[in-house]
This record gives C-alpha cells, structure tokens and sequence, in this order.
C-alpha cells in the first residue's frame, strides 16, 4: 500500500525570491491526487521537495513518518526508494535503449541478476503498452511512448508513491487521456500514493480524488475533489474554466484596474475568453474493467463520509451523488445482468 505523505508550513525560497510559503497538506494512503496553478507557481518546485532534492526554508516533509528536512543522509537514501517520479519529458538517457533505460534503476539500487531485472523490465513494459520497443532509442520513438517509458522506469523498483509532473506535456489529448488511464490503473493494481502536477483541465476533473491548487505563493486550498470542483473561489473558477475573467494575468496576477475593466467588459457584452463555464462534476476516471478495486478509492470513501459535515455544502452534494453513482457502477460492473433490471 501506499504511504501518507504530509506538508507542514513548508516554506522554500531561491534567495530573495519568495516561491511558496506555508504549505500545509496530506496525501492520503493509495489515493491519487493533482496539484494545479498558473505556469510559474512553483508546482515542480513541490515535487522536487517531496523527494528531498530541494530543502525548504521552513516546516517539515513527513513521509510515513518520517521528516525528510531533519533526518539522516542514510534515511533520505532509503526514503527516496520509496518514490518513482516521471519527469516532464521522460528524462530518458539518448544513448540508451528504452530496455536499458528502465533496467537502469534496478542496475543501480538492487544486487538482482540480469534474468531478473529482464523480467521485472518486461513486466513494466507490459504494463505500459511497451512490448516491441525496447530496442528501441528515445529519438526513435513518440514524444507519447517516451512518457510511458519513463512511466516504466519509474514503477520498476515498485515505489510506494509516484509523482508525476505534467503528463500531458507535449502530449495530444487523446494521448493524455491514454496516460490519465494508465496511472489509475497502475493506482488500482499497486495501490500508490499518487501526486500529478498538471495544467491540465480536463485531467484535474476527471482523474484525481483529491486536488489541490497554489497562487500567489499560497496552497489556495486542498481537499476531496468535489471541493475544488463545486468551488466559489475565484482563482480555481477562472481556472478550471479556462476563462481571462479573474485573479489570474498573462504576467503572474492582475491588479484589481485590469480586473473591473475586464468585468466591465462581459457586462457590456464582450466574450469572456475560455470555455463556458462547467455545470456539474464530470465522473471521476475509473480502473479498466479487469483491474482490481482501487483500494484507495474504498479507502477515500470512508475517509470523505467522516469528514462530510465539515465540508461546503454544494461540496456535500456532490460527494453524495458521486458515492451513489459509484455504488450504481460498481454493482453494474459485478451484477451486469442483475443490474440491468435495477437500473
């Protein structure tokens, strides 16, 4: 099973320059979970953190237990075999086959033979669609097939939590959605701590159970998806819209001179830029048929009710509907017969 990672007050600067400050947050067990915000707000900067390759300023780095800003080196060396991380363009070596790529890791942390890191290698190449190319070269293959491949590398010495910066990068939607597909069926079959860095809507609505956004040097909130997603809050509106209305400018933020003028703007008529905005809450991805239950899932389930009354009340709503529709799913997919007559 996955492990909980938590954030307290985590502060980290590049000298005079502030990146974020208090960032205090829970990834839970085996649940998938997205960090969103404007290009520029330090979201890879969080990931690297996690991973003890940056240290921050102020707070603490909790993983399963462990505060990774005061431990040992020997505890951080262990620590960090906990984590896979898939790089925003793969971070494949150019010389490499993609078999030798993925068998890298392995080489250096493990004393397995070469019959066993080939058959782990083969393994994760399966598991990522891979089979047939690896004698391949990264230049010899697509940008999407290089994601997948760096995806391989990082699930080969079977972490207990990944992270995953901008999978969609460089990637055509259909593409992405292939690659959001894979990470919740690869959370279904090794139940991991899950965290994606990502730009992408239609990513942030559909595949992870809990999101979190920064602006403006803060985590503006983080919580079950519906939070985000049934939100007032006009940052994360104007973002998962898509929309020029709100805080977020082409430079960082706007000031509140160019916020009236664009607002005057849409009351006199003028199109808002960006999609119209969403009504209700996309389903959230499930594991392909076949695949185990996600156990983070059932998991998130429990830990959501307990929470429920403290959260907003169109938050509340949606929780419930989405536990019904999941309760209707799953009963469908186990009692397809059945099911047919009940729905």
């Amino acid at each position: 099973m996955g492990v909980e990672v938590r954030t307290e007050g985590v502060t980290k600067s590049f000298g005079s320059q502030r990146i974020w400050q208090d960032v205090s947050l829970t990834l839970p067990s085996g649940e998938v979970s997205a960090l969103l915000g404007p290009s520029g707000t330090g979201k890879s900067v969080f990931l690297k953190s996690l991973i003890g390759l940056l240290r921050p300023e102020r707070g603490s780095i909790y993983i399963d237990g462990v505060d990774i800003t005061t431990c040992s080196n020997k505890q951080l060396y262990d620590i960090r075999k906990l984590f896979g991380v898939l790089f925003q363009d793969g971070a494949l070596f150019g010389s490499m086959t993609l078999f030798d790529n993925v068998a890298f890791p392995l080489r250096e942390h493990t004393k397995k033979s070469e019959s066993e890191i080939r058959q782990i290698v083969m393994e994760k190449l399966e598991l990522t669609g891979l089979i047939g190319a690896e004698g391949k070269l990264p230049g010899e293959i697509s940008g999407g097939m290089r994601k997948r491949a760096g995806l391989a590398r990082a699930l080969v010495l079977d972490p207990q939590i990944i992270l995953v910066d901008e999978p969609d990068s460089g990637l055509d939607p259909v593409r992405t959605s292939y690659l959001s597909q894979l990470l919740i069926d690869i959370n279904a079959q090794i139940d991991a701590t899950i965290l994606i860095v990502t730009h992408n809507i239609n990513l942030a609505r559909t595949v992870p159970d809990n999101i979190g956004m920064l602006f403006r040097r803060q985590l503006v909130m983080f919580g079950p998806r519906e939070v985000l997603l049934t939100s007032d809050e006009p940052v994360v509106k104007q973002f998962l819209n898509g929309r020029i209305i709100g805080p977020i400018g082409m430079s960082e933020e706007k000031d509140e001179t160019q916020m009236a003028r664009e607002q005057a703007m849409v009351d006199a008529g003028h199109h808002h830029g960006g999609a119209e905005e969403v009504e209700g809450i996309a389903p959230q991805m499930r594991a392909t048929p076949g695949m185990p239950v996600r156990q983070g899932m059932l998991r998130r389930r429990q830990r959501v009710q307990e929470i429920l009354h403290t959260l907003p009340p169109n938050a509340q709503t949606a929780i419930r509907n989405s536990f019904e529709d999941g309760e209707r799913t799953e009963v469908i997919d186990q009692y397809p017969a059945t099911a047919q007559s009940r729905y």
